[in-house]
């Protein structure tokens, strides 16, 4: 019997719609344990899946993506972080009058300037490096012992970092009473309403392991992901060292800058850090996972 959908709010084009019900809907699903369970939901500690999201979520909350302007400008949208407030929000990233500005994507500033706008592609999130959450002191208790300072290396670390670690962390407790997590996937919401769901399954395909497959699958069958862009035909793109090392330090400029060096001509394009290109999911691969049972 196929799974049951989920009730994503979609847009006539199919577009996952930046809406409250969304945001229920996909903490319901990285919590579902029909869809997913046992070994498929990644590796972890006990209590990590008690209350926490699958495995595929860290990466998919670290990653961003470009957008063209009908000028040719770029922008760069990511999830950010508010430190007043310690909450993540959708930013928008990109050059005004020479100086570079970041807004929040669902203010009246980026809705005005992404008119006409169109998905030139995606990068994937950062598992060494800093933490865009410069500062936070999280007590060992809040996230089921993980904490978030704890993955705040420097840029050339060859050790555990970056943002992928970073939403490891805020993620291991979704229930609606927790701030921080509750933000973190309206964030994600937001970034999906204007990056399209190739975006989740082109970064959900960059493991073979830590059930990625198992966790693409269902997100297939629970509605959010169209099965024709879990089979999207891309092959992805190496990140050179220098922009590499401008993305790991996990702030918008110098992302913004790493992006602005890339080549963005031509289709859909996905950039990947080197040491774990090889565990790309082809799409002959995906096939495979969505036919199984």
């Amino acid at each position: 019997m196929p799974a049951p959908r989920f009730e994503f709010e979609k847009g006539e084009g199919g577009e996952l719609l930046d809406t409250a019900t969304n945001v229920v809907q996909l903490r319901r699903l990285w919590l579902d344990r029909h869809l997913v369970s046992g070994d498929g939901l990644g590796p972890g500690n006990p209590g990590d899946f008690d209350h926490g999201a699958w495995h595929v979520s860290c990466h998919l909350t670290g990653a961003g993506g470009v957008l063209r302007l009908p000028d040719g400008a770029l922008v760069w949208v990511e999830i950010s972080h508010d430190a007043a407030r310690d909450v993540y929000y959708a930013s928008a990233t990109f050059r005004q009058g020479g100086a570079l500005r970041t807004v929040r994507l669902d203010s009246a500033s980026a809705r005005g300037l992404l008119g006409g706008a169109r998905v030139a592609g995606y990068v994937e999130g950062t598992s060494t490096g800093r933490v865009s959450c410069d500062g936070v002191g999280d007590p060992p208790d809040r996230f089921n012992l993980w904490r978030r300072q704890d993955f705040d290396q420097p840029v050339d670390a060859p050790v555990e970092g970056g943002k992928v670690w970073e939403h490891w962390c805020t993620l291991r407790d979704l229930r609606p009473a927790c701030a921080v997590a509750t933000s973190v996937v309206s964030a994600y919401v937001s970034l999906v309403s204007v990056l399209g769901d190739r975006f989740v399954a082109l970064v959900a395909r960059g493991r073979r392991t830590y059930g990625h497959p198992v966790q693409l699958r269902a997100m297939v069958r629970a509605g959010l992901v169209a099965e024709a862009s879990a089979l999207a035909e891309v092959q992805p793109l190496p990140l050179p060292a220098e922009a590499s090392a401008l993305l790991q330090a996990a702030r918008p400029g110098p992302a913004f800058e790493a992006v602005s060096t890339l080549d963005w001509g031509g289709g859909l394009r996905y950039y990947m850090f080197q040491r774990k290109i090889a565990e790309w999911s082809r799409a002959e691969d995906v096939r495979k996972d969505l036919a199984a049972r």
